[in-house]
């Protein structure tokens, strides 16, 4: 007998921080969906980012990234919003401050339907 189950799934991407430099810093980050919270998607910043030098983990609704693809969503802690044909931009609040990160669409509905691969077992 099969079962069809969605496995977890990491994908690392380049993303570029915004600031008012007119060079952008590129950096890795992980994009992670976990089985076990089917509505949820997680973005991963390297420990290098953050002054406690640990990984800087954000979770939010899966529904609110794919939204954000195609028209401004989100009105907590993220907001997500496309740039253009090409890119999206991801603004993450929290009381130290204010991160807007930019990702190309295409790595973000790349993995978004990864996400949604079923794999029998």
């Amino acid at each position: 007998m099969s079962a069809t189950t969605t496995t977890a799934v990491e994908e690392r991407v380049r993303a570029r921080v915004i600031t008012d430099d007119p060079l952008y810093r590129p950096i890795p980050v992980a994009l992670r969906f976990v089985p076990a919270e089917p509505l949820a998607v997680r973005i991963v910043f390297p420990a290098g980012l953050s002054p406690e030098g640990t990984e800087n983990e954000w979770v939010f609704p899966r529904a609110l990234l794919e939204a954000g693809l195609q028209a401004p969503s989100g009105s907590g802690d993220v907001r997500v919003w496309p740039c253009g044909r090409v890119q999206a931009v991801v603004e993450f609040h929290s009381p130290e401050g204010v991160a807007v990160v930019q990702f190309d669409i295409a790595a973000l509905r790349r993995f978004l339907r990864r996400t949604y691969q079923p794999v029998t077992r």
